[in-house]
């Protein structure tokens, strides 16, 4: 419900500066024309909107009744509820992310991607694993290994290959000699992009770090880009788990579908016969577009190695089993214009998206005078360094202990952000634990701490001087503010307002009726045997439903009788002769398709039909008493708010 009207209402715009046309007023507030056209034609979802008399009319009594409540939401102060402002906040911070960042770099990056994705770089990799949350002497170690075995590659002395079939601690490519084949843009995070394709052709790159930890890169090959492929699989599935047995049974079921190739059966069909892909079987098993290094390398080499739409490969097998695969088409890279647009989506969802950010972050920092204190922190580290680690309390902390430190841990826009504020917001990041190595979360929560403020105070400026920012946030406050407002008039109303619901109840509730029927409790008996023990427990008097559960169910047999008591009608009993049911009567056993039995215990019978009590009526209830709610606060808003509309400033948007 809150979706819809927030969608429906998310278009109200700011009202149109400078001079406007008065198309209507409610109140003394006046409505612009230029307004209403904006909000009427974006409201037409991407169509020609309809300038008839009559659907404009009809718009503008909608638009109308927004406005006023928008403005009786106003007067009651909706936007100062905690919760309201909450979700403003965050609506503001998730908004602002699409306009937080430099738009220079990020289309220097999509460019850089689109002309990556014209080459394929053949790689091998050394990884020595290292976490950037250890402590930095935690790191030289790591850094010493990487840089140990990138001297004896470069002098000659050891072979790439050899040495990460030793050393790395990369287990997908350790045992091929570090050889992760070919890739290009976007496959892998951004440090190790620019190594790889930075690289000179039978080089081996300087270490570098990511968050994996330190890498060298040996570049073995680059080659221009072999496009997309579209291809057609049959996957015989043979799980690791099952080891040779499983293999060979595969290589049977192989066997007759070459077989059946060579008979002429189409592909389609067997497809449907013998694939183990269930995620491509709706699509006759032809998959999504790849290109290079988006599957399994076996799978990608035959896949490509095709010539002509309707090759088929033969048997190939990788860790999920054995494959023939049939090319559909092989596409070239797209001109860039084409592709410019899900490219930058890519870019701002990779790691690469960071650089961008970087750039902003800096940029505003030049522009508003950034200066930050590195003494004022050492300081401030030296004393995080003296929490205990042992004990009750080990590595716990309070802002308040940090009370007295009130020099400046940097300076940005003309205030000063001092070292307790810091660590006002450590407490409340941390929760008052520092865990890990505190230097090292010391640097990442200032880190933070310093883009929040940054951010915080473009968010601002965004609001302020941003028009379409501004706009967008007035749509979503006035559609959030509407919600509450209408929560509290029609819809929470009506289910806690009982009085008025049951007075209103009263005046319709002929409007309700059970037809003819009866009240009592279906049993359905999971077998002969629990049946033929729940109808001697139901001959005798007092027997209740739950005594033939508590009787007849048990662990072993949860669901050996499953019984629903309620008030049923005929009508919606298909296999229910209604002179078979009998007041205070057991029925006769019917038996079921899947083998259970159903008897029909009767409390009473209905022969006509019965009026619905509130509380079986009630969800039919609500809902027309919410539109009654509704009809009759319209007319009030309406009654409190008097609308002249300009007819002359009317038929001007009028286009027969």
């Amino acid at each position: 419900m809150r979706k819809l009207v927030l969608t429906f209402f998310a278009f109200a715009a700011i009202t149109a500066q400078g001079y406007a046309q008065t198309l209507f007023e409610f109140g003394n507030t006046p409505v612009s024309k230029e307004e209403f056209l904006r909000v009427y034609q974006k409201n037409s979802l991407n169509k020609k909107p309809e300038m008839t008399e009559k659907a404009l009319r009809e718009y503008l009594d909608l638009y109308s009744l927004f406005r006023m409540k928008v403005k009786e939401a106003e007067l009651q102060h909706i936007d100062t509820i905690p919760s309201i402002q909450n979700e403003l906040d965050n609506y503001r911070k998730q908004l602002a992310k699409n306009y937080l960042t430099d738009d220079q770099v990020t289309e220097q990056l999509v460019k850089e991607a689109y002309e990556r994705m014209k080459q394929e770089v053949h790689v091998q990799h050394i990884l020595i694993s290292s976490s950037i949350y250890v402590p930095s002497a935690d790191t030289v170690a790591p850094y010493k290994k990487i840089d140990s075995i990138y001297n004896e590659i470069v002098k000659g002395k050891a072979d790439f290959s050899k040495m990460a079939m030793q050393y790395s601690e990369d287990p997908g490519s350790k045992a091929q000699g570090g050889d992760i084949g070919y890739m290009t843009a976007l496959q892998t995070v951004y440090p190790f992009e620019n190594a790889a394709y930075n690289t000179a052709v039978g080089k081996v790159s300087k270490p570098f770090r990511t968050q994996f930890g330190y890498h060298i890169v040996k570049v073995l090959d680059k080659r221009p880009a072999s496009g997309q492929v579209t291809v057609q699989q049959i996957m015989v599935a043979s799980p690791k788990s099952k080891g040779e047995e499983g293999l060979v049974a595969a290589r049977k079921r192989m066997d007759s579908i070459q077989a059946d190739l060579k008979k002429g059966i189409p592909f389609d069909s067997l497809v449907h016969r013998y694939s183990d892909d269930k995620y491509s079987m709706p699509e006759n098993g032809v998959l999504k577009p790849f290109g290079i290094g988006d599957v399994a390398p076996e799978f990608e080499k035959a896949a490509f190695a095709l010539k002509k739409p309707g090759d088929i490969s033969a048997p190939i097998q990788t860790e999920y089993g054995l494959h023939i695969i049939k090319l559909i088409a092989k596409t070239e890279t797209k001109p860039f214009d084409s592709v410019r647009t899900a490219l930058k989506r890519k870019v701002e969802n990779d790691s690469r998206a960071q650089v961008a950010k970087e750039a902003f972050y800096a940029k505003i920092k030049q522009q508003n005078g950034f200066k930050d204190y590195p003494a004022n922190m050492a300081e401030l580290e030296a004393k995080v360094m003296k929490i205990p680690d042992t004990g009750k309390a080990a590595n716990s902390f309070r802002a308040t202990d940090f009370a007295n430190m009130n020099k400046p841990v940097f300076t940005f826009a003309g205030k000063d952000y001092m070292q307790n504020d810091f660590m006002k917001y450590a407490e409340t990041m941390t929760r008052g634990r520092l865990m890990g190595a505190r230097n090292a979360v010391l640097r990442d929560l200032m880190t933070y701490y310093q883009k929040e403020v940054l951010t915080d105070f473009e968010e601002q400026k965004l609001v302020d001087e941003n028009p379409d920012f501004k706009s967008l946030m007035k749509e979503y406050k006035d559609g959030i503010m509407l919600f509450e407002l209408m929560d509290r008039n029609v819809w929470s109303k009506a289910s806690k307002d009982t009085v008025g619901l049951k007075e209103f109840y009263e005046t319709r509730k002929n409007k309700y009726m059970w037809e003819p029927g009866f009240i009592g409790s279906i049993y359905v008996f999971k077998n002969e045997e629990a049946l033929k023990e729940g109808q001697k427990m139901l001959a005798k008097k007092g027997t209740k439903d739950e005594d033939v559960m508590k009787k007849l169910n048990s662990k072993t047999t949860p669901d050996a009788v499953v019984v629903q008591h309620g008030h049923y009608e005929f009508s919606k009993m298909k296999d229910m002769q209604p002179a078979n049911v009998i007041k205070g009567k057991v029925t006769e056993p019917k038996k079921n398709d899947n083998g259970s039995y159903t008897v029909i215990k009767v409390d009473d019978v209905f022969t006509t039909p019965t009026p619905k009590t509130l509380e079986e009526a009630k969800g039919y209830i609500v809902a027309e008493y919410q539109d009654y709610l509704e009809k009759s606060w319209n007319d009030a808003i309406r009654k409190k708010y008097p609308m002249h509309v300009d007819e002359k400033v009317f038929g001007s948007m009028v286009q027969q």
